[in-house]
């Protein structure tokens, strides 16, 4: 899950004047990276060194010890990163600087070489006392925090906070421009893209398995020895040491979706140095990757189900007049273009099979503002065999331009996934047994996501992570902020997670979409920016 992919269908917010709507924040699609790869995959992940526990093998919840956190005092072979000066640099995008940041690669040798890492930053523009550096980090895993600062967070977060924060971001390593994980180019992932991912046969099944074998050798050709440190552990200990070079006592910060993960491993690991945390689209780390792939499964059906009761009271809704019709009708859509794909008008070839069509639409569950945008794309391919819709919403969550070229975002996803935690299964059998409990959470996504989270099965390095609990005790209050129809991160990881935080405030958004931070909910809004600019959390339990 990752900072959610902007839907091209939004209405533009700068039009009216209010700034850039936030319109990405990527929950770290579960796990895996499937044909609808980056449906189920932006999410899954945990950390801690170990093997696969008794709950990774049941599904169930971790019992598992809490992360432990790291010693107050900084190892001396550590001391040169964290007394490491930053050289700010114009970086082309006007208000913006950039800088490179060095970690070690790998935390347990520090001397065996560097990882280098891009920040960028916006200064704070006044008036008013500075209140120090606030990072951001949209979520994914693979989700540009620079992009995201640089596009959204720097130019359209409430003006007072910008105005009193040092606005910073840092790609997290294997993303974007911190020695990116590439693995396809694009004609290749064209095809992956494309491949069957609801499997009809040991034939068709094979097809996948040779999909995701060739994925993964070739992110190990690119970058073998870099896809051992891709983990949400390290790139949290990565992200104190940008807190020292950037001279703060304490670490302020807002993550989105995965990014929620990364800031409670910050807080786990650094309990004594959280300053202002806000954990927006929150998950559960106690989770193993079965269970999460599964928990959002139901969570795409749960926004799937609001859109069902808002398309069929619009007069476009392609899919019936009752909302108990819009899922059979929209799965029977689906299995036609499984047998005959239509055209799309795409310069390159591409027709909208199955694949692309469910990723379309599951692009859409993101935001209820891309809710109109669906129902014309599935009118024009219901209606006018025109798949052209529903094809640009699968490439907008994909990531890829017009020039058929990708982002790295897929690559560095599946990387910090299948690092985090085993893998949910390890062959198509296991897949098969476990179709009935994914078809229950949702009848017309189910399959497909459970074949998605097939991935990591076959990754060229061993997973380091493991389920566990995150109680970060001594961390000053921190804000956890669940969406109750949130499809990607559900609700119930938001109340779990604050339950493990031992300073956790939960602030519950009763709506729609993908997290709720600057997205419309004034109630949201304003109890976020007091917390942030005044230091004063949410009272416990609070809804909007």
């Amino acid at each position: 899950m990752y900072t959610r992919p902007s839907s091209p269908a939004s209405p533009d917010p700068s039009a009216s004047g209010q700034g850039p709507r936030n319109r990405r924040s990527n929950a770290r699609r579960t796990g895996t990276v499937g044909t609808l790869l980056a449906a189920a995959a932006l999410l899954v992940s945990a950390c801690t060194s170990g093997g696969v526990t008794s709950a990774t093998k049941s599904g169930g919840p971790a019992a598992g010890a809490a992360l432990a956190a790291l010693p107050r005092s900084t190892p001396t072979a550590l001391a040169p990163y964290y007394a490491q000066k930053l050289t700010w640099r114009s970086c082309g995008v006007p208000g913006f600087q950039c800088a490179t940041m060095k970690a070690p690669l790998d935390y347990a040798k520090p001397d065996a070489g560097d990882a280098r890492l891009a920040v960028a930053r916006k200064k704070a523009t006044g008036p008013g006392a500075r209140l120090g550096s606030l990072l951001v980090n949209p979520g994914g895993p693979g989700g540009s925090a620079i992009g995201y600062l640089q596009q959204y967070a720097g130019i359209g977060y409430p003006v007072e906070v910008r105005a009193q924060y040092d606005m910073v971001a840092v790609d997290p390593r294997g993303v974007a421009r911190s020695e990116p994980v590439e693995c396809l180019d694009g004609r290749a992932m064209d095809a992956y893209t494309q491949t069957d991912f609801t499997p009809d046969d040991a034939k068709e099944s094979g097809r996948l398995v040779d999909a995701y074998k060739k994925f993964a050798e070739g992110c190990g050709a690119d970058a073998a020895g870099l896809l051992r440190h891709v983990s949400t552990a390290e790139a949290a200990r990565d992200m104190d040491i940008l807190r020292a070079a950037l001279g703060d006592e304490k670490l302020t910060y807002v993550g989105a979706s995965y990014g929620t993960f990364l800031g409670a491993t910050y807080a786990g690991l650094f309990p004594d140095r959280v300053g202002r945390l806000v954990l927006d689209g929150g998950m559960d780390p106690s989770l193993p990757a079965r269970r999460l792939n599964l928990d959002q499964t139901a969570g795409f059906e749960t926004a799937f189900q609001a859109f069902a009761r808002d398309c069929v009271r619009q007069r476009d809704c392609p899919l019936g007049k009752k909302a108990g019709d819009v899922g059979k009708n929209l799965k029977a859509f689906f299995e036609k273009l499984d047998a005959r794909p239509i055209p799309t008008g795409d310069a390159d070839g591409r027709e909208l099979g199955e694949s692309l069509a469910t990723t379309g639409v599951i692009a859409a569950m993101y935001d209820e503002g891309a809710w109109a945008h669906l129902r014309d794309a599935l009118s024009a391919a219901m209606r006018e065999n025109d798949g052209a819709g529903l094809l640009v919403l699968s490439d907008s969550y994909y990531e890829r331009d017009a020039e058929g070229r990708y982002t790295n975002l897929m690559f560095a996803n599946a990387a910090v996934n299948c690092v985090d935690l085993p893998p949910a299964f390890s062959t198509p059998d296991e897949v098969r047994r476990s179709l009935p409990a994914f078809e229950k959470a949702s009848p017309v996504f189910g399959e497909g996501l459970a074949w998605a989270t097939l991935n990591c099965a076959y990754w060229p390095v061993a997973p380091t992570g493991e389920p566990h609990r995150i109680e970060a005790r001594g961390a000053a209050p921190i804000v956890v902020v669940g969406t109750t129809r949130d499809p990607a991160t559900p609700y119930r990881w938001a109340q779990s997670l604050s339950r493990q935080l031992s300073s956790a405030r939960l602030l519950t958004y009763e709506g729609d979409g993908h997290t709720a931070y600057g997205r419309g909910s004034t109630c949201i809004d304003r109890t976020i920016n007091a917390y942030l600019l005044r230091g004063t959390p949410p009272s416990r339990d609070q809804r909007c």
